[in-house]
């Protein structure tokens, strides 16, 4: 397998967690992002997605809707982005 086919099978397995979570907020919030911006990720933000995808939905849909403060240990500039993102 080469890199750019091994770059693409993850592109795909990002952009299908992201729009099936299982919340449909999520669905919205971070599958909306992700189809919006995926194509243009960097190899160091698609490492990042896969990091982020980890996050349980209840957690990234508190964050979302400022009800709870992201800890330090979840910060990344990536994340920062999907949850200021408005679909």
């Amino acid at each position: 397998m080469t890199a750019s086919s091994e770059t693409e099978t993850r592109r795909k397995r990002l952009l299908w967690r992201a729009t099936h979570r299982g919340i449909k907020e999520m669905d919205l919030i971070l599958g909306g992002f992700v189809v919006q911006h995926l194509g243009g990720f960097s190899e160091d933000e698609i490492t990042d997605l896969e990091r982020i995808m980890e996050i349980p939905d209840q957690d990234m849909l508190s964050w979302a809707t400022r009800q709870a403060e992201v800890p330090p240990e979840h910060l990344s500039p990536l994340l920062t982005r999907i949850l200021a993102y408005t679909p």
